[in-house]
């Protein structure tokens, strides 16, 4: 039983966090799709995956806020003709470095969100994947 827990726990991880496709996390745990799919649906993925996406998406908005601000800050202060902090220069450096980054993962993303969707109005879901997969291959 504990090693179906840590299978378990890792499966969810790599859907929830990683945003493996089932068939991936079949592949690299070695166990049934269907088996991922059950658990799936019993550990409720994907309610957690598009938390955990939200999550990450909520922080960035943070960031990029928390930005603007300094930088909003910082501008005050030169036009006021007053010494700017080096510490508040050096992190708004580091972050302005850093929102590239954060920018290339909101696409991705968004790109992964809008190919769901693209799945999900044409019926292709996982459900209906698996439906034609057991009646074509009899899996």
């Amino acid at each position: 039983m504990a090693k179906k827990a840590q299978l378990f726990a890792e499966a969810e991880r790599l859907y929830v966090v990683e945003q493996c496709t089932l068939g991936e996390i079949a592949s690299r745990l070695r166990i049934h799709e269907k088996t991922a799919a059950n658990w799936k649906e019993e550990g409720d993925w994907e309610g957690k995956r598009h938390k955990h996406l939200k999550g990450k998406r909520a922080f960035h908005e943070e960031l990029y806020e928390f930005t603007r601000l300094l930088m909003r800050s910082i501008k005050e202060d030169l036009e006021a003709g007053k010494q700017v902090d080096p510490g508040r220069m050096f992190a708004f450096n580091n972050l302005v470095g850093r929102l590239k980054n954060v920018k290339e993962y909101e696409d991705v993303v968004a790109k992964k969100e809008k190919d769901d969707e693209k799945k999900d109005a044409a019926g292709l879901n996982d459900e209906v994947l698996r439906m034609i997969e057991s009646e074509v291959f009899g899996h």
